[in-house]
């Protein structure tokens, strides 16, 4: 619901603070006072175009703000968390025009932009007016209203969850048919891949392991250089060189010799022996070394030739040696894939063709009660016609079947709202066929049916009552007051039959202060709009008679 607005050197306003009930609010006043520039200024807050000549002569630039009072479950709140904008129980749209024709948009102070500001003004306003139509006029959201007026939400709900799975399944179905395209196309390479790198059968660890093989081999003949010259230290094959075993056997037979008792020598003789037997496994270690050591270029020729290989293979795949073992795992699982793919496609083919129809069934229920509700809604709608000089007119709601292309969470249907206002004149689109004051009319009476279902909370008419009188301006009075008791309803009437009516009367009227015109917004009591309903009967000079109607509009407006 509109709760405020607030404008700031808009054409003839310079400041203007207004605030707004519940139920119907009448704005009146002379032709040319300034009624039509509050319309626009809410029009610029909810987005639409914006015009250099709204800024106010002599000033930089004009700004309005409009707040909302946002229900718990207002479609704006989704909107607004999808933007990630904080959804608080005040919504501020703001807009500011330079007098260059720039523009900014806001909303609840945050900088957007104005297709944002569009999208959450045609959830909150629906304007229908002499020149201009939002909401009734556009026919992509006719299928909402109608199911609104049939109770259909719980069909169409159905219907938007059949048609997820249905898409989901489609996605699936696709999926799986790239998946087994995409292996098709590769089955000669993966195929050759697979072969090659069974037949190279690269292991984990194996290029490390290489590497550290080759690069002890390469380094044989300076260990075997070594561990001769190790062993030619302990038995040199030059007798005439000092021998470490033959000098300790030596000492020993010298002490052996030694005549008894010869008890202290025992500690040396051990140690002699200690000594001789630690020499001879040292001479074995060095042996055996010697022997584990010895170059071998046949087995560096194949560690090379190994490593090689396992490298050049991972060049060709462009992947490092040590992925070369999961690679061949997955080309694998891909040619394994092109046997199982075509039992995956078979199967999500069988469940999208099987959600289709699903969704082909609940959506064609769907339809057959929207063609129900479509016959009630244009009976109820029929019946508000005559009062206000409609009789001739003619409500017809097309429910057609889209192309399958088209086909949405909403059902496959399309829904039309169409219009015929003379006898033999075939339907036609709402905004071509009715003349302004027709369509006006005719979105009253629609809107007198729909109010129940209705998702915008605020409606605004711009002269509805245009070009009628007598009975049919009281019967538009007394329309706008029963869709004001389930919305909020802001007109802008010239009929003192429909300004009675209004829960709140805003009077507008233009006053030249220092030199320049400007417009001011006054809310009535209740002497005041007495006077300004005697005004609309009387004209410029108001009588008592014309007071005691007044009188007589206002007691019938309370009945």
């Amino acid at each position: 619901m509109l709760s405020s607005l607030a404008i700031r050197d808009v054409v003839l306003i310079e400041r203007l603070d207004l605030s707004f009930g519940r139920g119907l609010t009448v704005l009146t006043g002379e032709t040319g006072a300034g009624k039509s520039i509050l319309l626009d200024s809410l029009g610029l807050a909810l987005g639409m175009r914006a015009d250099s000549g709204l800024v106010r002569a002599g000033q930089p630039q004009a700004s309005v703000a409009a707040s909302f009072a946002l229900a718990e479950r207002h479609p704006a709140r989704a909107l607004l968390s999808e933007q990630g904008i904080e959804a608080e129980d005040e919504l501020v749209l703001r807009r500011v025009v330079t007098a260059d024709g720039r523009s900014r948009a806001f909303v609840n102070d945050q900088p957007v932009g104005v297709t944002l500001l569009r999208r959450l003004g045609a959830l909150l306003v629906e304007v229908q007016g002499q020149h201009e139509q939002v909401g009734l006029a556009d026919p992509t959201g006719h299928a909402a209203l109608l199911d609104a007026a049939g109770a259909l939400e719980k069909p169409r709900a159905g219907a938007g969850e059949a048609h997820r799975a249905w898409r989901e399944a489609e996605r699936a179905l696709a999926a799986a048919q790239e998946e087994i395209a995409a292996a098709r196309r590769d089955e000669d390479f993966l195929r050759h891949a697979v072969a090659e790198l069974e037949e190279l059968a690269p292991a984990e660890g194996e290029e490390d392991a290489l590497a550290s093989e080759r690069q002890r081999l390469q380094q044989g003949e300076r260990r075997s250089e070594a561990i001769a010259e190790a062993m030619a230290s302990l038995a040199p094959r030059d007798r005439r060189a000092a021998n470490p075993a033959n000098a300790l056997r030596g000492a020993i037979r010298a002490i052996e010799r030694l005549p008894p008792p010869n008890a202290e020598a025992e500690p040396a003789l051990e140690a002699l022996g200690r000594a001789l037997d630690a020499l001879g496994e040292a001479e074995t270690a060095l042996e055996r070394l010697a022997h584990d050591a010895g170059p071998d270029p046949r087995r560096l020729e194949q560690v090379e030739e190994r490593l090689f290989a396992l490298r050049a293979a991972a060049r060709k795949h462009l992947v490092p040696v040590v992925e070369l073992p999961a690679l061949l795992a997955a080309l694998k699982a891909r040619l394994a894939a092109l046997d199982a793919g075509t039992d995956r496609v078979t199967a999500a083919a069988k469940r999208a063709a099987e959600t289709r129809a699903a969704f082909l069934d609940v959506a064609g229920r769907l339809s057959e009660q929207r063609k129900a509700a479509a016959k009630a809604l244009e009976a109820a709608v029929a019946r508000e016609l005559p009062p206000l000089r409609l009789d001739r007119a003619r409500l017809v709601i097309e429910v057609a079947q889209r192309p399958e292309g088209a086909w949405g969470p909403d059902g496959v249907d399309r829904v039309t709202f169409l219009v015929s206002t003379n006898p033999g004149q075939a339907p036609g689109a709402l905004d071509k066929v009715a003349s302004g004051g027709e369509l006006s009319r005719l979105m009253l009476a629609l809107k007198v049916v729909l109010a129940r279902g209705s998702p915008v909370p605020t409606l605004v008419f711009d002269e509805v009552d245009s070009g009628i009188g007598g009975a049919t301006a009281a019967a538009v009075g007394e329309r706008l007051a029963r869709v004001a008791e389930r919305l909020q309803v802001l007109v802008v009437t010239h009929s003192p039959q429909v300004a009675a009516r209004g829960a709140r009367h805003l009077s507008v009227a233009k006053q030249v202060k220092a030199g320049r015109a400007e417009t001011r917004v006054t809310p009535l009591d209740a002497k005041q709009r007495r006077e300004e309903i005697a005004r609309m009967l009387a004209g410029e000079q108001v009588t008592d008679a014309a007071r005691a109607a007044a009188d007589s509009l206002l007691t019938g407006s309370l009945l």
